[in-house]
């Protein structure tokens, strides 16, 4: 275990996308002289889950809670992603070599697996590969797929062409196909305890395989050409065929052990860097999960509140003890006054050794069910939208209610508190005048500390309503429709990425929309 990253870094491929690659956090290695009987498909396979996990987190904290307005980084100026400050040499770059990273190297463990016969990992690095691959068109539109990491091969090129993003989830959905196929065989995963995740349990990747491709199915329902609606049909009708998330139990949960090299992310980070000198809960998020009489007082809280932040606790700065969120995008000007008795996120809960790194989790299935079914897209109509609404809240709460045993206040939410929870103004369905928001305003919530999913849901469907700061003249006043190329490719790839933009409708910047988006669907 003490070579994981040693191997890590012996077994990156260099070749991506045209200049994917370059300022790779991890050093790779020359692929042309790479071969099948150099290494194992066995030994990328805990580099790209550990790592890729703790790189989740990582983005999640200093992007999506920020963009999202979950969190706004109010202590200074050194980060500036809540007013939409994002450069090209960190942000967009970032991005695209991280997710053309872990795509490239779930493309190669893929190869490795067939060269070998190790159909479970074939399997694995496809489910891999259609996460990556997912992230990266969502966040940048039109990227390249079919020509990506083929620079090694004889008939390879270093200026691959972009394909659509209908083009790719269609590829993604292909992949996620082949894997559902080969996971039904039931292969056998070498080395159980090297799987962090699922201990080397098949049946529990099919599950996580599957839900992403409801995740994907969804993501793309506002395109009528996909036809979404026959999909998803298909997989809820079929969960013989297509078995997904039945409980917090199946959810694609990177279970870290405290003992290095499997250290969580923020393991070692205290209360002050991760929070409270800087990123504080927002007054978005407070406005959602606490409600208040008419004089202002706040009567009930979301219980999974307690859990994800705490008040501050000077008296002088927060004298009545009450919840209280920053201004998301505040002008400099304001930061003094939006930050005095502000509270933050919980540090305790994340910032531990073996805190947990989810991709999905079930009340996600929930929700992508919810939304189906009160759209008409699969059965049941309002009435079955209103119990997977409920189903999925509840299971949210089930999850943050495990983690609360780490809190400074052990905090743990009971069945009778969901129950109180889904009757109160802040989660009753029935109280609800608009069902597709409650929806929408749930799963954002239950989103919360997922990579860039909220940030992905936002510009789907655009719940929350988010009220955009008078600080966010980096875009003026736009929240980020997509991240923009990096540099580096539009110099050494222009005709394919210009060709992109072209398709796309727009200039390489952050205010076009990506294809699936409302903006993009509605036309406005």
């Amino acid at each position: 275990m003490k070579k994981l990253k040693y191997i890590f870094t012996c077994v990156l491929v260099l070749t991506l996308f045209s200049a994917c690659t370059h300022n790779f956090d991890e050093i790779n290695t020359n692929p042309n002289k790479t071969t099948v009987g150099m290494i194992q498909a066995v030994n990328l396979f805990e580099p790209i889950l550990y790592n890729s996990a703790n790189n989740w987190l990582d983005r999640t904290w200093y992007y999506n809670d920020e963009l999202i307005q979950f969190t706004a980084f109010t202590g200074g100026v050194t980060r500036r992603e809540h007013q939409y400050y994002l450069e090209d040499s960190r942000d967009w770059s970032g991005f695209w070599n991280f997710y053309a990273n872990y795509s490239n190297n779930s493309n190669h463990m893929h190869e490795l697996a067939v060269a070998q016969g190790n159909k479970s990992l074939e399997a694995i690095a496809l489910t891999f590969k259609a996460l990556f691959f997912s992230n990266m068109t969502d966040m940048f539109g039109d990227i390249p797929y079919e020509e990506a990491f083929s620079a090694r091969e004889a008939n390879g090129t270093i200026t691959p062409k972009f394909n659509t993003q209908k083009e790719v989830y269609e590829f993604l959905f292909a992949a996620l196909e082949e894997a559902n196929d080969i996971y039904a065989t039931n292969p056998v995963f070498q080395k159980p305890t090297m799987d962090g995740m699922y201990g080397g349990s098949m049946a529990a990747w099919r599950k996580f395989n599957n839900s992403l491709y409801l995740r994907l199915l969804c993501r793309v329902s506002g395109r009528t050409e996909m036809n979404v609606s026959a999909k998803m049909r298909e997989i809820l009708s079929n969960p013989d065929k297509y078995p997904v998330f039945t409980s917090n139990a199946d959810n694609a949960t990177v279970k870290f052990s405290g003992t290095a090299p499997y250290i969580s992310n923020f393991g070692s980070t205290d209360e002050s860097g991760f929070t409270s000198s800087g990123r504080k809960l927002t007054q978005q998020l407070i406005k959602m999960t606490v409600q208040t009489d008419g004089s202002g007082d706040q009567i009930y809280v979301d219980p999974r509140l307690p859990i994800i932040g705490k008040k501050n606790s000077v008296v002088q700065s927060n004298p009545r003890n009450i919840w209280k969120g920053t201004i998301s995008g505040c002008t400099d000007i304001e930061r003094a006054s939006a930050d005095a008795g502000t509270s933050w996120l919980n540090y305790k809960v994340f910032c531990r050794k073996n805190a947990p790194a989810t991709y999905m989790d079930y009340a996600e299935i929930q929700f992508i069910y919810a939304e189906a079914a009160l759209k008409g897209l699969i059965p049941g109509g309002e009435a079955a939208a209103k119990g997977y609404y409920e189903a999925g809240v509840r299971a949210s709460m089930e999850k943050w209610s495990e983690q609360g045993a780490f809190s400074e206040t052990p905090v743990s939410i009971t069945p009778a508190q969901a129950d109180t929870y889904l009757a109160s103004p802040l989660g009753s369905w029935d109280l609800a005048t608009s069902k597709e928001e409650a929806i929408g305003n749930q799963k954002y919530l239950a989103l919360f500390w997922e990579g860039m999913e909220a940030y992905h849901e936002y510009r789907r469907t655009g719940y929350p309503v988010l009220t955009i700061g008078e600080g966010t003249v980096y875009n003026d006043h736009i929240l980020p429709t997509r991240f923009g190329y990096p540099g580096t490719t539009m110099s050494t790839n222009p005709t394919n990425a210009n060709a992109a933009l072209k398709n796309m409708g727009g200039e390489n910047n952050m205010k076009t929309p990506v294809w699936w988006s409302k903006q993009a669907v509605s036309g406005h």
